[in-house]
């Protein structure tokens, strides 16, 4: 059976709301909702005017987890201020989950990763929205749903595990492991599987949610992040990550914008939609999917 992704081609924050509810999945309690917070000095995250309405909604709590590379985000107390910078604390609580410590949850039949290292509030949290932002990654070909809760969901040194592929959770000699490129893409596949689980099997709700806005090159990461190379496309929600992600892929390569091209090969020169077969392979989710527009 195909999964439903809603589709709307509004960016507003009305229509952001209207998305969530089309899902038809109301969240409740203690409400996560999972945003990149941005680098210093980048610009293509999520901004507040647009969020805001949603995340107030839900009376959500903005969770982020601490960087492994060096800027401005390797610490909570640093991690806030640009947290503050870029709007978020106007609107809503923001937990920087590793800020108390982290734990380990179970990765089932990877061939990467032993185990996911997440911030350990993820443990106070009912329910999670995946609120990702839509661009291209210079390390993953491109960032939404599934990079979000992969790398994005894990602590500073669950990020340093990912990326050296399970060799190596120390954010200051991770870097200098050796690996493939496939390898890093199938372990944030893994990583978001085991977030996913962890939620299922305590019977918490994730609802997935990408804007498909400022499309550029580089991640919201990215000190120095590009301007967008191609026109907005509108935002994509499913309760299925990789269906989501797969439409959003799909989206890119069917569109006739002449900058479509640059983020096709920024994605396959970093094999970044090879993130959606494995994710498949794992039992994440279905690149079958209907497109419901709104």
């Amino acid at each position: 059976m195909k999964s439903k992704v809603f589709f709307t081609k509004e960016i507003t924050p009305e229509s952001l709301i209207k998305i969530y509810e089309a899902l038809g999945v109301e969240l409740k309690g203690n409400v996560g909702v999972k945003v990149s917070t941005g680098e210093a000095g980048s610009k293509g995250y999520l901004k507040a005017d647009l969020i805001g309405p949603l995340v107030k909604k839900l009376n959500g709590t903005i969770i982020e987890c601490n960087t492994a590379y060096p800027g401005a985000r390797t610490n909570a107390e640093d991690h806030l201020k640009v947290a503050e910078e870029h709007g978020f604390t106007s609107f809503a609580k923001v937990d920087i989950m590793d800020a108390d410590g982290e734990f380990k949850i179970p990765v089932k039949n990877g061939k990467h990763l032993e185990y996911d290292i997440v911030g350990n509030n993820l443990k106070n949290y009912d329910a999670m929205l995946n609120l990702a932002h839509g661009k291209g990654h210079q390390m993953g070909g491109m960032g939404a749903n599934l990079k979000n809760q992969s790398i994005g969901v894990a602590s500073r040194n669950g990020k340093a595990y990912i990326h050296s592929c399970g060799q190596d959770e120390n954010p200051d000699t991770a870097w200098d492991k050796p690996y493939q490129q496939i390898e890093f893409i199938e372990s944030m596949a893994e990583s978001a599987k085991a977030v996913a689980d962890y939620f299922k099997e305590q019977n918490k709700p994730i609802l997935y949610i990408t804007v498909m806005n400022a499309l550029s090159l580089e991640c919201d990461c990215d000190a120095h992040q590009g301007d967008p190379v191609m026109a907005d496309l509108g935002i994509v929600a499913s309760l299925d990550p990789v269906a989501n992600d797969q439409a959003f892929i799909d989206m890119i390569w069917n569109s006739s914008d002449p900058g479509a091209k640059l983020l096709q090969e920024r994605i396959d020169g970093q094999l970044g939609r090879e993130i959606l077969p494995y994710a498949e392979s794992i039992g994440l989710g279905s690149r079958e999917y209907e497109l419901i527009e709104l």
